[in-house]
Formats: structure tokens, sequence, C-alpha cells
């Protein structure tokens, strides 16, 4: 039988082995993903040079449309289990101390000071001092500047640090569904059974992929890609995005109580995995530029794309999932300290990498030797400062 997982993990330690390795393969994707944001895409950046690689835009579309839905899948995953240990009231207050302290230092500490660069490099306007641009500029408590160049007024954001704020929400809306499933667990003591097989058939999965993209097309007619609106005024969120993210930390939650990672079939994931890695070589050869790529609106193209990255992320998901679980479950020490510092290289990598970029700006490398020697000592540096960092007393329990 070699569609089914012979001899499925049965203790949920296993589990968390690779999905550590997962994390952390991940989050080294979000680094790699901001060394290219330089000399690929043509979005705001914190750094702006003429070196550009078309098939960097192309890296980065790829990674955009599966790596942060899959990081927030296995956040998720651990989310049921520390809610039954701790209860919801410890649950909540955990998720402030471990979310919400990193989020408030790193919004009015690293975020900033990437602004004042950007705002003194790039904007034209006559130099002033830190203190001055955090309260007038940042925080907007001074006039508007005559021909301002955005990307929003004022230059208050959250940076990477979006990830873990959306990460908080969509915690305490989990605990809050918890409540509520509990109250209706006591009205109906005996509810019918749920099919433990769900989410791990491709029939199933394609049904999830169909409605989720009929999703995200419609709210992209509105919103498209890299338009960033503060929900209820202060959340910030990439509204494109945001129904695929959804999905996947609720997926993420189900596949804990109903053990869908053990369950899932070998065939299946590698199935999904092949047609993950066909999309992506598609887009790649190509590139973004291609008729059936548009960031919104009500077009063929947009339908298109919404429908093309929720395969891709759904593909390349369920693949490396299986691929991980399969392939990638051990352990050793480098790997044990990545993943116990995979989070504090997620909130500090981000001014290392823009610092790489300053000054790899007048080296003459070629474009793509620059991105590389920027990827390579951002993955070294922002690892060796996180392990060192969570060795300072008092801090291991927070990062």
């Amino acid at each position: 039988m070699n569609n089914v997982v012979s001899a499925p993990p049965t203790r949920r330690t296993q589990y968390l082995h690779y999905l550590d390795n997962l994390r952390v393969a991940m989050i080294l994707l979000v680094v790699i993903h901001h060394a290219a944001q330089a000399y690929g895409p043509a979005d705001w950046w914190y750094f702006n040079g003429d070196q550009r690689l078309p098939v960097l835009a192309t890296l980065s579309a790829v990674g955009g449309a599966f790596r942060m839905s899959l990081l927030f899948f296995v956040a998720a995953f651990l989310v049921p289990r520390a809610v039954d240990h701790k209860g919801g009231w410890k649950f909540i207050l955990s998720r402030l101390k471990r979310l919400g302290i990193p989020f408030l230092i790193g919004s009015a500490t690293i975020i900033p000071v990437l602004m004042y660069v950007y705002y003194r490099e790039y904007r034209g306007y006559p130099p002033i001092s830190f203190p001055r641009y955090y309260l007038d500029v940042f925080l907007g408590f001074g006039p508007q500047p005559a021909d301002w160049t955005g990307p929003i007024w004022p230059d208050l954001q959250f940076g990477h640090l979006w990830f873990i704020q959306t990460l908080l929400a969509l915690s305490a809306l989990y605990l809050l569904f918890h409540w509520l499933g509990g109250l209706l667990r006591r009205v109906r003591p005996n509810p019918r059974p749920a099919r433990l097989t769900w989410m791990t058939d491709s029939r199933s999965l394609i049904i999830c992929i169909l409605t989720v993209a009929a999703v995200v097309f419609l709210i992209r007619i509105w919103y498209p890609l890299d338009q960033w609106v503060p929900l209820f005024g202060f959340i910030q969120a990439e509204p494109a995005r945001l129904a695929q993210y959804t999905a996947f930390f609720a997926a993420g939650a189900m596949a804990y109580r109903r053990n869908w990672l053990a369950r899932l079939p070998r065939r299946t994931g590698y199935v999904w995995l092949a047609i993950g890695a066909a999309l992506t070589a598609v887009l790649f050869w190509t590139r973004t530029d291609t008729w059936f790529f548009a960031p919104g609106g009500a077009s063929w193209a947009s339908a298109c794309w919404a429908l093309t990255e929720t395969f891709l992320c759904v593909g390349l998901s369920i693949g490396l999932v299986t691929l991980f679980r399969d392939v990638f479950a051990a352990h050793n020490r480098l790997t044990r300290a990545m993943a116990a510092s995979s989070y504090t290289i997620y909130l500090i990598h981000l001014p290392i990498v823009v610092a790489l970029q300053f000054a790899f700006a007048r080296a003459g490398l070629p474009t793509i030797a620059t991105f590389v020697a920027v990827t390579t000592l951002g993955i070294v540096i922002s690892v060796a400062t996180a392990v060192t960092v969570r060795r300072l007393p008092g801090l291991r329990t927070i990062l």
C-alpha cells in the first residue's frame, strides 16, 4: 500500500521535529525574499539601487505565493496544544508576552530606524534629527511635507512585524471559536463525528483551492497585491493575501485536532509537491509579465493568477510538509539551535539585510553576486546574532 503512510508517527514530539525544520526553512526563505527585494520586484523597499534582475522578481512572486501561508499553518498547528495545556487565559497571556512585547519593541525601535534611513537617503527633504523625525514624521505629529512620496502618511508602519501582529490576532480568534465550540458541545453533547480524512485527499484539496481562489479574486478586485490597509485602524494587513493566510491558519489548527499530518498519504503529498514544482517551473519560464499574471482588478488575468497562486500555495505546502515529514525529521545540534532561535531570526533579520544592501551598493559586483552575498551574509549574521541574543538573561522566555 504505497498510497498511505507506513507506520505513521504516534507521538506529537515527532511532528514537532519536522515542523521545526520546516519553520526554519520558511524563515530562511523570508530572509532570501527580503534580500531579493532590492534587486528584483518593483515594490517599495528600504533600499533603492540601480541593480535589477528579472528572475529575482519571479523568485519573490513564487515565494510570496506560499511562504507566509505555510508559516501560518505551522504556527497554528501548535496553538490547540498550547490552549489545551495552559487554558484560555494563560494562553492569551503567553501570546501577549511572546508576540505582543517583541512586536511593540520592534515597532518602536527597528522600524523607525529603517524608515529614518530611508527618509534621509531618498526623500529629498532637509535632514532632521532622529527624535524630530520620530515625532513629526513617523508618528505624524508634524504637518505632512509637500510632495510626500509615501508609501503612507505618516511613516508609521510595522514592516515585517505584520506577521507577528496578524498571528496574535488569529490566535485570539482561535481562542474565541474554541470557547464558542465548547458552548456548542454543551448544547449538543453528541455531535456527529467529523471526517478524519478531510483535507488528506485530492478531491477535498481541490474544492478548498477553488473556494479560496474565488474569495481571493473577489478581494483583489478592490485590493490588489502589495496594497496594505490598516484593519480596525491598527492592524496592518495586505487584504489580497489575508483570506489565504486565514484559511491556512484554520487548516493548521484543524490539522492538529484531526491528526491530518500523520494521516496524509505519502502519495498525495508528493503528487501535490509535483504540481507545485511544475507551476514554479512555469512561472520561472514565463516570468511575471505573462498574460495570466495581474496583481488585482476584475480581469481574467487577475482571476487566473489567483487560481494559479492558490494551486501553487497548496501544492508546495502539502508537498513540503510531506517531504519534511519523510526526509527531514531528524535534529542535530545546529538544527536544534536554529529551531529554538527561528522566531528571533525573523525579528532581527530585516535591519541586517538592509544594512548589507547599503554596504554592497558600491561594491561593483554583478547583480546576482550582490544578491548571493547579501543573502548568505544575511542568513549567517542573523542566525549567529539570534542564537547569541537568546542566551542573554531574561530573553529566552520571550524570544
